[in-house]
């Protein structure tokens, strides 16, 4: 078993992605509301921002944007299946501020029937 983590920034397509993940036999996720590290510190008045963040404004999206992060428990021939629907309609995650994609092994499960 594998924990799959999706942090989605363009959170408008992800009931898109977990529709496709379903129409594949993925019918376990739980999402979290999230945000990144730079909001966070742009929005954080007790934080003194390092010099770089001014230049860094440019390239981040706007403040309160959340994110989605997006956790499933897979059996590891499903993980492939899974990063497919990811990449087809995220239009890969290679692209700037798309999100990431990664997995953890899981040594022990409980609750999964």
């Amino acid at each position: 078993m594998l924990l799959m983590v999706l942090i989605l920034n363009h959170t408008e397509i992800l009931p898109t992605i977990l529709s496709e993940l379903m129409k594949q036999g993925i019918t376990r996720a739980t999402v979290l509301n999230s945000i990144g590290m730079v909001q966070v510190i742009g929005n954080t008045s007790s934080v003194e921002p390092p010099p770089i963040f001014g230049s860094l404004r440019q390239f981040v999206r706007p403040y309160g944007v959340d994110s989605k992060t997006v956790l499933m428990v897979l059996p590891e021939e499903q993980v492939e299946t899974a990063k497919a629907v990811v990449r087809r309609v995220t239009g890969g995650l290679d692209k700037p501020d798309t999100g990431i994609l990664f997995t953890l092994p899981i040594l022990e499960v409980e609750g999964l029937s």
